[in-house]
């Protein structure tokens, strides 16, 4: 089977890692899995010249109802849509947006949410159907690099502390973007550290605001 999947492609994003995952999960079970930049489709002949590129196409999947689902509404085939956290927090505020995802998931066979609660909104603000969205959580288990060294990654991180072992570490990993917010729980655990020094919080991602970047610095640095 072939399987055209829309998606943000923006490097070293959540939604990348999880396309790129979804794919070698579509391969593993024996499909072709044709992985395309919903960012790049603009107009309606845009979807049709793809089709034209690569004929064939048994069925669909698009992460973001708005961003990917809508490209697939003019398509001839099944298609599902997996929710991201812009779906549910951001474009149901408006109301354009709203209504092109309410036909999306009205359309698609399936949706897929990462959380209850993602659910839970997404049936609320879009009046879907319960049975129709599934919940499939992202968490994966990962594993230390044999020569890893968690003093040393502690020491980078500004984190000098003898007592290593009996450090409590909040890891947040997400891109420095304004969007993510990453600063939201800083003056919470700057007090919590305050009073419990053994209780350290680490933001760890790549710069992708200069000028935010910046100011996340700043504030840590305080």
């Amino acid at each position: 089977m072939r399987v055209l999947f829309l998606t943000s492609l923006c490097p070293k994003t959540g939604n990348c890692t999880t396309a790129e995952r979804i794919r070698c999960h579509v391969e593993a079970a024996g499909h072709e899995c044709i992985l395309r930049n919903s960012a790049d489709f603009k107009e309606k002949s845009d979807v049709t010249a793809l089709l034209a590129r690569e004929p064939g196409i048994d069925a669909a999947l698009a992460i973001h109802l708005y961003k990917g689902g809508r490209h697939l509404l003019d398509l001839h085939v099944p298609f599902g849509v997996v929710f991201g956290g812009t779906d549910v927090n951001e474009d149901v505020k408006d109301e354009k947006k709203r209504a092109v995802m309410e036909r999306v998931l009205k359309r698609a066979r399936f949706g897929v949410a990462f959380t209850q609660q993602m659910k839970a909104d997404a049936e609320s603000l879009l009046m879907s159907e319960s049975s129709k969205i599934r919940i499939q959580p992202q968490g994966i288990e990962t594993r230390a690099a044999t020569d890893f060294s968690w003093r040393e990654f502690l020491r980078c991180s500004g984190v000098e502390s003898e007592e290593v072992e009996g450090l409590c570490v909040f890891l947040l990993v997400c891109g420095l973007r304004r969007v993510k917010d990453p600063l939201y729980l800083l003056k919470a655990f700057s007090e919590w550290h305050a009073s419990s020094p053994h209780v350290i919080f680490i933001i760890i991602g790549p710069k992708m605001d200069p000028v935010f970047s910046g100011e996340v610095e700043h504030r840590v640095q305080r």
